[in-house]
């Protein structure tokens, strides 16, 4: 049984891309960019095999204080600096910036406690607006983790993200386990992912997925 899992830990993979950076005018004042973040992974700790959301800058710093308030004991990478000068004209600096995000995530999704926390599930396989997720997260929501992941729009894998990417086991096959539980959790493989909510879908009434869609006045406080 230790080989099968040792065997089952090392084929798993979790690869993620950050690109596609687009422009928004929120008003005449106020600008953002946000970022397509695309997920492709065979891991049972994920409810969705592959998914594609798009998140701006200071979602990403919201997320990074979510993680090291829930995980104390663990040092998270550094996301690249926040830019008063950040400018979409300047491909270096919107290169650099994707590149900091994205590798900020890698290190997030290969630290196993981390994979627990359903702030990231949210952010990484959802469309909740920031305020949105914090209060599902505690409960204070009429649909579950599971079915604001679940209920999501964004759940193709966008085709500027590399499937035939190898760097980390690339496994063509996307399909969900049915013999798991939770967020796709096998009980063999518990100990990686203890504390994932329970990600089983339910069959809600349509009507209240229409409020998992951003508000843009949630959006307004939020800077770029």
């Amino acid at each position: 049984m230790d080989n099968a899992l040792d065997s089952l830990m090392k084929t798993e993979f979790i690869n993620v891309g950050v690109g596609d950076p687009r422009f928004h005018r929120d008003d005449f004042w106020h600008t953002h960019t946000d970022y397509e973040i695309c997920l492709h992974t065979n891991s049972m700790c994920f409810r969705k095999k592959a998914s594609c959301v798009r998140r701006r800058y200071s979602e990403f710093v919201w997320l990074r204080h979510c993680l090291q308030q829930n995980a104390l004991i663990i040092e998270l990478p550094k996301l690249p600096p926040w830019n008063p000068f950040f400018s979409m004209t300047n491909k270096e600096q919107v290169t650099q910036r994707m590149k900091g995000l994205q590798e900020f995530l890698e290190i997030v999704l290969e630290t196993p406690l981390l994979l627990s926390d359903s702030h990231l599930h949210l952010f990484l396989q959802s469309e909740l607006s920031v305020p949105r997720i914090e209060r599902c997260a505690r409960g204070e929501t009429r649909y579950s983790v599971a079915e604001a992941i679940q209920r999501s729009s964004g759940c193709l894998i966008s085709s500027s993200f590399p499937l035939d990417y190898t760097g980390k086991g690339y496994s063509d096959s996307d399909c969900e386990s049915s013999a798991s539980s939770g967020l796709g959790l096998s009980g063999d493989v518990h100990s990686r992912c203890i504390g994932l909510p329970c990600l089983e879908s339910s069959s809600g009434d349509h009507e209240l997925f229409c409020t998992l869609s951003r508000s843009p006045s949630e959006e307004k406080s939020m800077p770029s």
